[in-house]
């Protein structure tokens, strides 16, 4: 349909790359990565927040829009989240993504993103915009309705939602339209693997290390096993799909977060290929 194909190009035109900091990720970055596309920074629960931080600080200065995660269980306390404000602030940063994060136990007192959400209020929301996680399936570790409350509980401090991955079309409409049920009116924007080699995605892996690519598994293991089957998962038919199901006036999404696993080239030729074809 018409609608839909407009639907479509409209998101492939608002997407975020999230990439892992890795030694040689800067440099797909500015290879493939074009300005107009925000560039979003994962943090990771074994190597702490200082990778994070200093992947943003360089590619805002080459000129991204950058989202640095800002994962609750990775800050020592409030005096180090100001002065991690300070220096994103410093850097130009407009946006920051707050989950609470995988480490187990965190470093500090924050044990999951909603205080850092309120403490952030407090130091004056330095922030402009400040995403959030939402869940249109189960979390491997917390209650469904736990999940829920908590987002109607940050909603006063965040700006949009990215969901997390879920490969069942219906399963994210439904969600959504839960959202606005619950009069959750915060932009949605929908996260979505995106095209992966799994050669590839094993080298991605090794570099990541063991412990988060395990951790990764654990709470996405059926992407993983269709990765392992020829023409198993392919991001544009789960793209369309969720279009499909979620064509209700009440709720659209605002666009992509694309889980690109450093795969950067590949992902952008995926993008422009599809917006090419959109457009004819």
């Amino acid at each position: 349909m018409r609608d839909d194909r407009e639907t479509l190009t409209r998101l492939l035109s608002t997407v975020r790359y999230e990439v892992i900091p890795t030694a040689t990720v800067e440099d797909r970055v500015l290879e493939s990565v074009p300005r107009n596309v925000t560039v979003t920074v994962t943090a990771s629960p074994v190597k702490g927040l200082e990778p994070t931080l200093d992947l943003t600080e360089r590619l805002a200065a080459a000129g991204y829009r950058v989202v640095p995660h800002v994962a609750a269980r990775l800050i020592a306390g409030e005096a180090e989240l100001a002065r991690v404000v300070e220096r994103l602030v410093r850097a130009g940063v407009e946006d920051v993504f707050v989950p609470a994060g995988d480490a187990d136990p965190p470093v500090g007192p924050y044990d999951a993103a909603l205080p850092v959400l309120a403490q952030l209020s407090e130091l004056g929301n330095p922030f402009p915009r400040v995403g959030i996680t939402g869940y249109p399936e189960s979390h491997p570790s917390i209650e469904d309705d736990v999940t829920i409350q908590s987002m109607w509980d940050k909603r006063r401090h965040a700006t949009y939602i990215v969901s997390n991955l879920c490969f069942d079309p219906r399963v994210v409409a439904r969600w959504a339209v839960r959202v606005r049920r619950r009069q959750v009116a915060l932009p949605l924007f929908l996260g979505l693997a995106g095209p992966a080699d799994r050669a590839k995605l094993l080298t991605v892996a090794t570099k990541i290390g063991v412990g988060e690519s395990t951790r990764f598994l654990a709470r996405h293991p059926s992407w993983f096993a269709r990765l392992a089957v020829p023409g198993g998962y392919a991001p544009e038919a789960l793209l369309r799909n969720v279009v499909r199901a979620l064509r209700s006036p009440d709720v659209s999404l605002t666009g992509l977060h694309i889980f690109t696993f450093n795969q950067l080239a590949e992902t952008e030729r995926w993008r422009q290929d599809l917006l090419a074809r959109y457009h004819r």
